[in-house]
C-alpha cells in the first residue's frame, strides 16, 4: 500500500512529524503549504528533502514547480485547478493530481501523471464524501495508481484498499499527537 503524508502546518511543527514519516518509511510527503511565502516554503522543503536524503520517500511540492525544480526535490502534486499536468510532466521525475471525478482521474493518466488523489472518499470538515463506491469506479478504470483521501483513518484504510485503491494519502493520520 502506497502512503503519501499530506503536510499542513497550521496543526503544529511539521519536522517531528516529518520525520516520524520518514522513520515509519512513508512512500511520499506532499508539501501542501498554499499559503506560505515562497522564500519561506523553499526553505521549509529543503529542510524536508534533507530529512528524506538517503531514504526511499519521496518529496513533492504542491502546486510549485517552481520550488520542486530549485530544491531538487522529486516533483509536485497539482490540485485538480492547478497548473495543466501536461505542461509540467516534462520538467519533473514524479507528479501527482489531486482528482474528484473519473473525468479528473484519466484526464490526469491521459497527461502524464504517475499517479492520483482521489476524494474526499469519507467525512472530513466542510467537504461532501465521494464515498466507497465513487472510489471502487475510479480505481478499476484508472491505469495509475489511485490513492484515496479524504477522513482515512486506521480503522477504514483497509476499507479503501478493497475498494482498488493503490494506497491512502492523508494530513491527520500521519500528524497525530
Amino acid at each position: 500500500m502506497i502512503r503519501c503524508y499530506v503536510t499542513n502546518r497550521h496543526q503544529g511543527d511539521l519536522l517531528p512529524w516529518v520525520n516520524a514519516a520518514i522513520r515509519d518509511g512513508v512512500d511520499m510527503i506532499q508539501i501542501r503549504e498554499k499559503d506560505m511565502e515562497t522564500r519561506a516554503l523553499h526553505d521549509l522543503v529543503c529542510r524536508i528533502r534533507d530529512a528524506a536524503a538517503g531514504t526511499s520517500t519521496k518529496i513533492l511540492v504542491n502546486d510549485r514547480l517552481d520550488i520542486a525544480m530549485a530544491a531538487n526535490v522529486d516533483g509536485v502534486h497539482l490540485p485538480a485547478n492547478g497548473l495543466p499536468a501536461s505542461r509540467v510532466r516534462p520538467f519533473v521525475r514524479v507528479m501527482g493530481c489531486s482528482t474528484h471525478t473519473l473525468e479528473e482521474v484519466l484526464q490526469a493518466e491521459r497527461d502524464g501523471a504517475d499517479f492520483v488523489i482521489f476524494g474526499p472518499v469519507f467525512e472530513t470538515a466542510g467537504k461532501v464524501p465521494v464515498g466507497l463506491d465513487a472510489l471502487r469506479s475510479v480505481a478499476g478504470r484508472a491505469r495509475i495508481p489511485v490513492l484515496a483521501i479524504g477522513g482515512i483513518t486506521q480503522e477504514n484504510a483497509g476499507d479503501v484498499v478493497k475498494a482498488g485503491a493503490a494506497g491512502i494519502a492523508a494530513i491527520r493520520l500521519f500528524q497525530k499527537g
